[in-house]
């Protein structure tokens, strides 16, 4: 979700603060703005839309300036206009800010019935406000931030600047990240480490209650009491060259055949290829000993913890209860100590997650991160920590991070059933075997469907609507697919369990609703078709997707069918995956959305 970004420096800040903004776009907004301290007075531009727009602006009125702050918005409350754009000005204060504040509506109508004016519709402004009316009372600049931080209730990264301080930026957090970069004789604040990368790679995070003053050369930090704290500097392992989709059309299609190669890193550093084993990653977590799992998610990383939970269930015979973190954290759950926790987040920011990893380790179970960022707040605060090591990933529609979460978790569950005893060395071998073949199998798949997919996409891009079914590690496959298409063409798609097509789903199965069915031949393969030749039978539009077995099991007439390889059921959701991804990806392009930022969506979501 929305970015910020802040150099206290020596040097005209304008143009790298928007650098710096562009390398956090992968966060999704729909609007962006700037500030800087010149000649005594704050001066800002904004404007709506892409940064694209905000660098037209700056170029016909330029920004001078060595100390400044900028924002991209991702709007909650109030429209993604100029006018509810950050930076936010109030008698000489500037703010910018992350998260969300719950009691802004009693804040505002105090403030206004004290006198204060508001120019915007978001709940920010009320931040200004209250700091200007503190400092109207008396109170210093750090007096005043202290007293209004006091005062709200919510999530929040903020960054203040005062016109009468033209050398400092003050700065919280509570919830949403933030991270302050050390320079030579200037300082940098950032919502990561990726937007800071360009400028320095020694950061210091800041942690929840967390409240700072940044100078050019020092910054002092406070903990919500106010007292002095300090806080670890440590060095970022943030790229800081620009990152580029190279000869891909999106960043979205790069990612999706950077699969290969990411599962290939990924497995590196949880597999011992020359005795087929899966090395030791259990950290704090001894499987052994656990009696539960408990496995809590947002979005697609739900979705690939709905995968591992067959994995876990079925190799290390582990129960697993699993639910949205939005759903898990207000469930009031009762947790064993011998119980374990798993949580998955590409971002490691991801809000409801956060808080369900809190509520596990208030109630003393031992917590493992599943994650794309291994600096991020859910791994600093998790006891065991399982890195998917897919690199940068900046595609909203999440593609490698996916497949690379499922084979972090295909070698957790296979571990976890070695030191269960579920597993036998002999059966450990064969698994990691197959989870071997993997970037070989998926470098083979992209190689020949792509002309395929590409015609069947042209086709869905004209529909209304799409289901998907699937049975077994097929069904969260199903559900992935249709998120997947959701999120990238707004085409609206449901996902299903096979056997549920008949409560309910057939009732819109007709000759224009397209089925697109995730089948391997498995276990589960009769079945599915039993659930195929019941949407024939009604005039639907079989879109199958199967193995070279099930093709040849195949009696039935299909609108597509889409062959992949035989491999082994371990590996299956990961090389499933890709169809999946790639119809996704190209009835997008045909439809002509924008697939790499799709609206009202953001890559990490910090709030509720």
């Amino acid at each position: 979700m929305c970015g910020i970004v802040g150099i206290v420096g020596h040097q005209p800040v304008s143009e790298r603060l928007v650098d710096a903004l562009k390398r956090l776009e992968y966060r999704g907004y729909d609007s962006a703005g700037v500030a800087t301290i010149d000649g005594g007075a704050l001066h800002r531009r904004r404007c709506e839309g892409k940064l694209v727009n905000l660098e037209a602006k700056l170029k016909e009125q330029p920004l001078a300036g060595t100390i400044g702050i900028a924002h991209t918005r991702w709007a909650t409350h109030g429209a993604p206009t100029e006018r509810n754009a950050h930076p936010h000005f109030t008698d000489g204060i500037a703010v910018v800010h992350n998260g969300i504040i719950e009691n802004f509506a009693e804040l505002k109508d105090e403030l206004t019935a004290a006198g204060a004016e508001f120019q915007t519709d978001t709940d920010t402004e009320v931040i200004a406000h209250l700091v200007a009316r503190f400092r109207r009372g008396g109170m210093g600049r750090r007096e005043a931030v202290h007293a209004m931080l006091k005062r709200v209730r919510g999530a929040y990264a903020l960054a203040l600047l005062f016109e009468d301080d033209p050398s400092t930026i003050m700065t919280a957090r509570n919830g949403p990240p933030l991270a302050i970069g050390h320079g030579v004789d200037e300082m940098f604040l950032g919502s990561d480490a990726i937007a800071l990368a360009p400028f320095t790679n020694e950061i210091t995070y800041l942690i929840d209650g967390d409240w700072a003053v940044i100078g050019k050369t020092a910054v002092h930090i406070f903990d919500i009491d106010g007292k002095s704290v300090t806080r670890p500097r440590q060095v970022s392992m943030a790229a800081a060259h620009p990152i580029d989709k190279g000869n891909y059309r999106h960043f979205m299609e790069k990612e999706i055949y950077d699969q290969p190669e990411a599962i290939s890193d990924t497995l590196s550093h949880y597999i011992n290829f020359l005795d087929n084993r899966v090395v030791e990653v259990s950290g704090d977590i001894a499987f052994a000993n656990v009696q539960s799992l408990a496995i809590s998610a947002c979005g697609t990383a739900y979705l690939a913890g709905l995968i591992g939970k067959y994995w876990f269930e079925r190799y290390a015979r582990l129960p697993v209860e699993i639910d949205v973190a939005s759903e898990f954290r207000y469930r009031e759950i009762p947790l064993s100590p011998q119980a374990a926790a798993l949580f998955i987040s590409q971002s490691g920011e991801t809000a409801d997650t956060l808080a369900c990893l809190r509520y596990c380790k208030e109630h003393g179970l031992k917590t493992g991160a599943v994650v794309n960022t291994r600096e991020s707040t859910i791994a600093r605060e998790s006891d065991a920590v399982f890195p998917i090591f897919a690199g940068p990933e900046i595609g909203v529609a999440s593609t490698k991070a996916f497949t690379c979460q499922l084979a972090v978790l295909a070698a957790l569950a296979v571990a976890a059933g070695r030191a269960r005893g579920a597993v036998t060395e002999k059966e450990e071998q064969i698994l990691v075997e197959r989870l071997a073949e993997m970037p070989r199998v998926m470098a083979q798949v992209l190689d020949s469907i792509q002309p395929k997919i590409e015609r069947l996409s042209r086709e869905l891009a004209k529909c209304r609507a799409v289901l998907y079914l699937g049975r077994g590690t097929s069904f969260p496959l199903a559900m992935e697919g249709a998120l997947k298409l959701k999120e990238t063409s707004y085409i609206h798609a449901q996902g299903y369990a096979a056997g549920e097509l008949k409560h309910g789903p057939i009732a819109l199965v007709d000759e224009n609703m397209p089925v697109i069915v995730i089948a391997p031949h498995d276990r589960f393969f009769d079945k599915t078709v039993s659930n195929m030749q019941e949407v024939a039978a009604r005039g639907g539009r079989i879109i199958l997707i199967t193995d070279e077995k099930g093709a040849a099991a195949l009696k039935l007439d299909t609108m597509h069918t889409i062959v992949l390889p035989n491999v082994h059921e371990i590996i299956a959701p990961m090389i499933f995956s890709l169809p999946v991804q790639l119809l996704a990806y190209h009835t997008a392009v045909f439809v002509g959305t924008d697939v790499d930022q799709p609206r009202n969506l953001a890559k990490s979501v910090t709030v509720e």
